[in-house]
């Protein structure tokens, strides 16, 4: 049986992920790309699902 980790850390970087790429889309349309990464990944890890 694994050990349960805390995704408190990874539930936060993915908002700020967040909040970068909707201040992207707001303030540089043609950037808002760059931040999905960070917020894709972030998400998947606080999930769980990698």
């Amino acid at each position: 049986m694994e050990a349960r980790q805390s995704t408190g850390k990874y539930w936060f970087l993915c908002f700020m992920w967040l909040a970068i790429m909707i201040a992207l889309l707001i303030f540089y349309r043609q950037w808002f790309w760059l931040a999905l990464p960070g917020t894709c990944t972030y998400f998947a890890k606080a999930m769980n699902i990698m």
